[in-house]
């Protein structure tokens, strides 16, 4: 089974060689994506000059969100499986095993890695009730039981990614992956990782504005924008 990281970047000239040093020692037959959107921190002439044997990176000519980056990566992958890493350090790639396995084992064709089945320290109450209100609508809309829907770490077979549609360019992809999934008809299994959260002063970039387009988008995708058959990008 090979394996397709999709690293949306975005003004991570910090974290971003250890992000990538981290996700290539993962032993696991994979590519790595990375979409630079358009950072203007150093980040983009950092990975001008990077070069690996597994890893491709792609430029936008400007800053169109985490979202656009995203549908750009799914245009190149070829593995089997996909995966979303933040570029940041607030999850750990060390746990693609544990993301994995249930794939592997034939028993999903999606996981989420979910911060907030067991309380991860030292985050932020906001940041804590700003999830669980967005997860709570979405387990009411789309009647499910998940506890982290706008986790990063949302992995997914090549058939599920087919089965998709995806138009969103900012943190909406959060909800619209979750939403034309669960209305494609595939199940999610959570699994349990990890979490090192960082505040606003160490580049975390999801505002109060995107809580507020997040509830529109798993109203919009619930009732007006149903999931249909068909691929998320053209992919080889």
């Amino acid at each position: 089974m090979k394996l397709s990281v999709i690293i949306p970047v975005y003004n991570e000239a910090d974290t971003i060689a250890e992000v990538l040093r981290r996700v290539r020692e993962v032993p696991v037959e994979k590519e790595i994506i990375v979409v630079d959107d358009g950072s203007r921190d150093g980040t983009r002439e950092w990975l001008r000059h990077y070069q690996a044997p597994d890893t491709r990176v792609i430029f936008h000519d400007r800053n169109r969100g985490k979202g656009a980056a995203i549908r750009t990566g799914l245009q190149y992958v070829t593995g089997d499986v996909i995966l979303i890493q933040d570029a940041d350090l607030e999850l750990d790639p060390a746990e693609y095993p544990v993301l994995l396995e249930p794939i592997c084992r034939g028993e999903t064709q999606v996981v989420f890695g979910s911060r907030f089945l067991r309380r991860p320290e030292r985050v932020l109450w906001a940041t804590y009730l700003a999830n669980r209100i967005l997860t709570w609508l979405t387990n009411r809309l789309y009647h499910v039981r998940l506890t982290d829907m706008m986790t990063c770490y949302k992995v997914f077979t090549r058939d599920v990614a087919r089965s998709l549609q995806l138009v969103s360019d900012r943190f909406e992809i959060e909800p619209e992956l979750t939403a034309k999934i669960l209305r494609s008809g595939w199940s999610i299994r959570e699994v349990s990782v990890s979490y090192r959260p960082r505040v606003y002063t160490q580049g975390k970039k999801i505002r109060v504005r995107d809580f507020f387009r997040v509830i529109r988008a798993l109203w919009r995708f619930r009732h007006f924008e149903p999931a249909r058959p068909g691929n998320v990008a053209p992919m080889p």
